[in-house]
This record gives structure tokens, sequence and C-alpha cells, in this order.
């Protein structure tokens, strides 16, 4: 695969399992996790939420710059970035603007709520707790997101089978301009 990776989804759909895969996978690669980013800011950090401030919407679209930039450079660099965060709804393509490595790889993890909900009682990291349901997110997911790159029901597939997949059909998942 040759220029950048965006692997994205819901909480617990197995982005940071599937984007480490594929790193190691890949001669010379980076995986750029975009929670990083919302974690370095400690003081007024923002959440998001269903209802979000203004100032947590500036926060998250300040991740995803710094997300892309980071990714940029690595690509600048001779390596093949693969972020991974949870970009959905409108935010997608916003992101696909941002970035500005090609070709970019968009890659949407879509497993049923069911397995979502199995996947997340199976981790030790709990991301919904509260803010979110997972119908809430699986909804924004699957009627607000624009059906671009490669969509993935991962809900039967192993993390290596996922990844078997995403190197098979690359060009699926391709977004030039």
């Amino acid at each position: 695969m040759n220029g950048a990776v965006l692997i994205t989804g819901i909480m617990a759909a197995g982005k940071s399992t599937v984007a480490q895969a594929l790193a190691e996978r890949l001669p010379r690669s980076a995986h750029v996790r975009g929670d990083t980013f919302r974690r370095m800011v400690v003081g007024g950090r923002a959440e998001m939420t269903p209802e979000p401030t203004d100032e947590a919407v500036r926060q998250l679209d300040l991740r995803y710059r710094i997300a892309a930039n980071t990714a940029d450079m690595y690509f600048d660099a001779g390596f093949t970035p693969i972020v991974q965060d949870i970009i959905i709804g409108g935010d997608l393509e916003r992101f696909t603007k941002v970035i500005h490595t090609r070709p970019l790889h968009v890659i949407v993890l879509a497993p049923d709520a069911d397995e979502i909900d199995h996947r997340e009682r199976s981790r030790a990291k709990i991301g919904y707790s509260g803010r979110w349901t997972i119908a809430q997110l699986d909804a924004v997911l699957r009627t607000e997101t624009p059906r671009i790159g490669l969509w993935l029901d991962t809900t039967r597939q192993t993390p290596q089978e996922t990844v078997d997949e995403i190197i098979r059909r690359a060009a699926e998942a391709e977004i030039l301009n």
C-alpha cells in the first residue's frame, strides 16, 4: 500500500487492533493514534458528547488537523502512515480534505451493534461509559457518514482477516482528490 491509510469506525469496532496489525505488515509504517492528541489536552479538555459544546467541536477539529499533519509528515519521511480515530458523520469527508497525502485509503470498520457490545464487554478499556451509547454512535456511522472508501462489516472477522481484506481491496479504498 502506498499513500496514507485512515481506519475509522465507532468505539470498539477494532480500529486500534487493525491499525496496529496493518502497520506491522507494512515495511515502513507509522501508527498515528488520533486519541493520543485528545489526551494531550490536560487543562480545559472538552469531551465530545451527543450534544457537544463549541469548545468540544473546536478541540475535535484540532485533534483531526494534528493527526492529518502528523500523517503527512510521516509520509514525507518515507513511511506509510496509518491514522486511526473515530472520524464519522460529516467529519469523515472534511478529514479527507485536511490530509494532503495521496492516495488516501479510507477504511470504515462497521461490525454490527451486537458485536460492538460483545467487544466492549471483552476489553479492559471502557468506551461507552455514559456519554454515548452504542446505538447513538452506530446511528451516526450508518446514517450520517458519507459512503466513501471501503466499508467493511467485520462482525465475523478476526483482525488478521480484516487486514488481509484491506490489503487485498486497497484500490477500492482510495480517495484521490
